[in-house]
């Protein structure tokens, strides 16, 4: 038998430190909230979109992580060479005092020079718009998908939802 191992059961367990991935499993998985902006996704079509980063502060954060953030009616604009995103509502956090923030404020995007400028440029054509897709956490930092959408016709609306129909009775009879 190996120096520092049990007997169990004519298996071998030898007793060593734990590791850190055997720590990491041990942990439980906490689902760190995220927000879709599915009325997006129905009022516009997507031409492209990206993930950026979000400036905010302490109980923004706090709030976030609590939920109730609407991302309905945020859309994002370029004012002076800077991304911001607008109308987007986070709640007060209710354990915050004066350091609370203002629900409604502009809140600033982060992103690369080089993606600035072509989303600013494609943003200013006739048509196009910048919307918030979803908002979720990536190893701690707040995060925002971004979308360049089109504006959807109502016939356009109504295909869609045609399609999803079909789809959808296709799949049962499928599962059948």
């Amino acid at each position: 038998m190996p120096r520092g191992a049990l007997r169990t059961s004519s298996i071998f367990v030898r007793t060593v430190a734990k590791s850190k991935t055997l720590r990491t499993a041990e942990k439980p998985a906490v689902r760190a909230p995220a927000v879709d902006n599915r009325r997006a996704r129905y009022e516009y079509e997507i031409l492209e979109s990206m993930e950026a980063g979000l400036v905010l502060t302490g109980t923004e954060i706090k709030s976030i992580r609590a939920g109730g953030v609407s991302l309905n009616e945020a859309y994002a604009r370029v004012r002076d060479g800077e991304l911001w995103l607008l109308n987007m509502h986070i709640p007060p956090y209710k354990e915050g005092s004066f350091s609370n923030h203002e629900p409604g404020r502009p809140r600033k995007l982060l992103l690369h020079k080089d993606q600035l400028t072509r989303l600013g440029s494609r943003a200013a054509e006739k048509g196009l718009t910048i919307v918030a897709l979803r908002l979720y956490f990536t190893r701690g930092k707040v995060k925002i998908e971004i979308g360049l959408a089109r504006g959807k016709k109502m016939w356009d609306k109504r295909a869609a939802s045609r399609e999803r129909d079909v789809q959808r009775e296709l799949a049962q009879h499928a599962r059948r």
